[in-house]
């Protein structure tokens, strides 16, 4: 009994694991994002002016099975202070990000992950961390069908 409370009261430490840092920037982003979700009409008027960049962060696998064209990849767990310095050099460039939970009826490409794990706010969350305060979000669920989004990849859907 002792050595199990001796246990639960030591404290782990690693300083470059920042839980309590995680929330405070989280809820940063979280009231950032708010003015930052974009229709999809305004995603795609967005995603056509110079210098945007629209970001992918699911898998490789996911990507270059079905991706909105013009997309760069970077996977999200990939998503560190070197592959942001080489990708995205800029903190201002415009980025627009969208995820799985973006589209209906393409469940291989786009399968649904629960609302609370959607990889758009863990993306979101991420490149706020770094400084990229310019990131926009695709906000509805689409039917990838009756999408105006053009979309490529291996299992891209007739024009």
């Amino acid at each position: 009994m002792f050595i199990l409370a001796l246990l639960l009261a030591t404290k782990v430490v690693n300083p470059a694991i920042d839980m309590e840092g995680y929330l405070r920037v989280a809820d940063a982003a979280a009231a950032h994002r708010e003015s930052r979700r974009v229709s999809e009409e305004e995603f795609i008027r967005l995603s056509g002016e110079p210098g945007t960049v629209v970001l992918d962060a699911r898998s490789r696998e996911k990507y270059d099975e079905l991706h909105v064209r013009g997309a760069i990849h970077l996977s999200f767990p990939d998503i560190a202070i070197s592959t942001l310095r080489e990708l995205l050099p800029d903190t201002n460039t415009r980025i627009l990000i969208y995820c799985n939970n973006n589209f209906l009826n393409a469940e291989s490409a786009f399968a649904s992950k629960l609302p609370t794990a959607s990889l758009n706010l863990s993306t979101y969350i991420a490149l706020y961390s770094y400084g990229y305060r310019n990131v926009y979000e695709l906000g509805p669920l689409v039917d990838i069908a009756e999408s105006k989004l053009p979309f490529e990849g291996r299992d891209s859907p007739p024009e």
